[in-house]
């Protein structure tokens, strides 16, 4: 038996992409406005996507449970794997008293708590991106600036925004390989154009996330510090991409940047250190030695090589083919058959879930925290006791996240994605300005770049050749802007809130970022639109 999607069942696009967009807004409005529970505002939102997927769409509804079971096993696993896994590794820091060394390490290099941001937020945030993404970098930096002293909220919001510009070239540029496979569009000219999309918001994002935390007046008192390290991060971003490859962009433009942004501090600092308003000036940190200093990183360095290494294609690989689980769902893989206009032929949908539990990044960390907690003097049975206490702290968070990503494949699966994406590809003209509009909406519906590629990549190759755009620039725009909505997408909220214990506040922070979200997604727009109508000669 299959089922085949039917994108208007209402009669009108724009009716039918209302009605489909109701879990979005049922889902956000309760985070946002009624400040209900995520887990609850997840569940309100997981019925009314299959009420709206089985009374509306006329999806069986076997399909649309078995989608919406697949979505939370995805969610489990990988994803809350390397949630639970980023948080195992900050408690073994802070347990063994690492976690204030480190804080002193990085206050004796500027106690500013704008330099922190950039440092962590921003640099390193994006080296984790680089190598692991799928919300690796927000958990790890979002926990470091909690225990850098930053109050819970602006910790979550400024890991969420930093982590923007960086995403499309994640997880060693796994999203444009995943957009070039399903568009059967050059690797390399994706490559290319999104580096000459993003290196602009990549000078943008760090003058942005300052001003997201002082304003304007302190934003500007450390201009030269944003200036180095977003000029240095998108310089190499452009190099990187249109001379090499999509694969090390984020891990090279990071370490770039770190290396700026530490250079510039030997000659200059902030005329005055900024600290938040109800936070008592400190007395200046007195720097740790240098062995103190390195014992202190040393979980962070061992996390950052094995998360390096396990991303490498080559390891990947091997590990996968030593453990590599793959089972079709039952019921549901191939079943489902994804339809014109979004695809140019039929195409039956597949329903694979991967137990691929050695290459996992989360298997990274969790091997990195392991070792770190023994060279830091932790007998495997307080290791045990302690990942335990993580696991029993951060289960209801975990479960949370399956309802996000259960909602996520009940609207893939059962077309509610595309009756939105085919609104916004009905925009003709202006279409240039939308496309990255419609990789914001695939990234904050998804949680991920890569899925909204996967979602949408072949509607907008379609559509730009239907209007006569090119669908190497559509496609990358759509890469381009989805980094925009990672910010608010459920899965980084819900793992922003975990890293920084504010679990139920999920809805607070939400608020926190999603202006900054519409606001930088629109400037992608108008930057596609122009590459389209002005400068085409940016097109590869």
């Amino acid at each position: 038996m299959t089922w085949t999607q039917y994108y208007d069942p209402c009669g009108n696009q724009y009716l039918s992409a209302l009605v489909a967009s109701l879990p979005i807004f049922v889902l956000l409005g309760l985070l946002a406005i009624f400040h209900v529970k995520a887990q609850y505002a997840a569940l309100a939102g997981l019925a009314v996507s299959m009420l709206i997927a089985i009374g509306v769409y006329q999806m069986p509804a076997k399909f649309a449970i078995l989608a919406a079971a697949n979505g939370a096993a995805y969610g489990l696993f990988p994803i809350g794997w390397i949630v639970l896994t980023a948080i195992f590794t900050y408690d073994i820091s802070v347990v063994t008293g690492k976690f204030d060394v480190l804080k002193r390490s990085i206050a004796s290099l500027a106690d500013d708590r704008r330099i922190q941001v950039l440092l962590i937020a921003f640099s390193f945030g994006a080296f984790i991106e680089g190598a692991a993404g799928f919300g690796t970098p927000v958990a790890i930096s979002a926990a470091m600036l909690i225990g850098l002293g930053f109050k819970p909220l602006p910790a979550a919001g400024l890991a969420l925004i930093g982590n923007t510009a960086p995403v499309a070239f994640g997880a060693l540029g796994t999203p444009l390989i995943a957009l070039a496979r399903v568009t059967e569009l050059p690797l390399e000219s994706l490559s290319m154009m999104v580096g000459r999309q993003l290196p602009l918001f990549s000078v943008i994002v760090p003058f942005w996330l300052i001003w997201a935390m002082t304003g304007w007046r302190g934003m500007l008192e450390v201009w030269p510090a944003c200036l180095a390290a977003g000029l240095s991060f998108g310089i190499m971003q452009f190099v990187v991409s249109n001379y090499h490859g999509p694969w090390l962009v984020d891990v090279i433009s990071a370490i770039v940047s770190i290396a700026a942004l530490v250079a510039l501090l030997r000659f200059w600092q902030p005329k005055t250190v900024w600290r938040f308003p109800d936070e008592s000036a400190a007395i200046k940190e007195v720097a740790p030695s240098s062995r103190e200093t390195w014992i202190a990183w040393l979980p962070w360095i061992i996390l950052s090589i094995l998360v390096f290494v396990w991303g490498l294609p080559q390891v990947k690989s091997q590990l996968n083919a030593w453990t590599k689980t793959e089972f079709a769902v039952p019921g549901l893989h191939l079943n489902v058959v994804r339809d014109q206009p979004v695809v140019s032929v039929p195409t039956p949908e597949k329903a694979i879930y991967e137990w691929n539990w050695l290459s996992a990044t989360g298997t990274a960390l969790f091997f990195a925290s392991m070792i770190s907690g023994l060279l830091l003097g932790l007998s495997p049975r307080k290791l045990a006791m302690l990942f335990l206490g993580t696991l029993q702290r951060t289960m209801t968070s975990l479960v949370t996240i399956a309802i996000m990503l259960a909602i996520g494949y009940t609207t893939r699966f059962s077309g509610l994605d595309a009756s939105m994406g085919l609104a916004f590809a009905g925009t003709g003209f202006l279409f240039p300005f939308f496309s990255p509009l419609l990789g914001w909406l695939g990234v904050a519906l998804t949680g991920s770049d890569t899925s909204s590629n996967v979602l949408f990549g072949n509607l907008q190759q379609i559509t730009a050749e239907r209007l006569g755009i090119s669908p190497i620039l559509a496609a990358a725009a759509n890469s381009s802007g989805g980094v925009m909505g990672k910010m608010i997408d459920a899965q980084s909220i819900v793992v922003a809130g975990v890293a920084t214990g504010q679990h139920g506040q999920e809805g607070t922070i939400l608020r926190y970022v999603f202006m900054h979200s519409v606001a930088l997604a629109i400037l992608v727009g108008l930057v596609v639109a122009a590459q389209a109508y002005i400068v085409p000669q940016m097109i590869p």
